[in-house]
């Protein structure tokens, strides 16, 4: 949860082609939640090959986060780093992101060089995914595309071109953010659809 997710292309420059915040998930095969899904009905042609970096501290800059971790570390001089990651993130995510630090997991806090907190800062506010691909039909949640709006009646959801032709929900060229727009979409369409369909 809280957490920011920043895509840049695939090419040299890094230009960033989506952001948000809100909540991800982590699944056995990828990622998901409200912002993925977000980002695939927006800039789905270009998500392929380039990087996903999750910020999971969106809330500290990286002074503040610096900070944090002095005093984490500091309290827990004597633990490892495999026991004290879980104070700063998930405990399923801890070991990846030491791996991603390059710290190994049985180093003691007390012997995190300045370097070492740097680059654990660093996958902390720029966790790096490569986007290798997309989950395809049979996992698709929203469509994408369909019959264009300016071709239909929206006071009967009828087509301007073949009369008794109505259409409802997400046959229709609308696209709406995650978070119930898709379905207020399909509901709205389809009540006033049908109301027409039982004059």
């Amino acid at each position: 949860k809280n957490i920011s997710v920043t895509v840049s292309d695939s090419d040299k420059n890094n230009k960033i082609i989506y952001e948000d915040f809100g909540e991800m998930l982590f699944t056995h095969k990828g990622v998901s939640g409200p912002g993925i899904l977000s980002a695939t009905g927006t800039c789905s042609d270009s998500l392929v090959g380039s990087t996903l970096y999750v910020d999971l501290k969106p809330a500290l800059n990286a002074e503040q986060l610096d900070a944090r971790l002095v005093r984490e570390l500091e309290n827990g001089r004597s633990k490892q780093m495999k026991n004290l990651i879980g104070a700063l993130v998930p405990a399923s995510l801890g070991p990846v992101i030491l791996q991603v630090s390059g710290i190994h997991p049985d180093t003691k806090a007390a012997e995190l060089t300045r370097e070492m907190r740097a680059s654990l800062l660093k996958a902390l506010k720029g966790f790096p995914l490569t986007i290798t691909g997309m989950g395809g039909y049979n996992e698709a949640v929203v469509t994408k595309g369909g019959v264009r709006v300016e071709e239909i009646n929206p006071s009967t959801m009828e087509s301007r071109y073949v009369k008794g032709l109505r259409f409802a929900g997400e046959v229709l060229d609308c696209d709406a953010l995650t978070g119930g727009f898709n379905l207020q979409i399909a509901w709205s369409t389809g009540y006033v659809a049908g109301e027409e369909v039982l004059k």
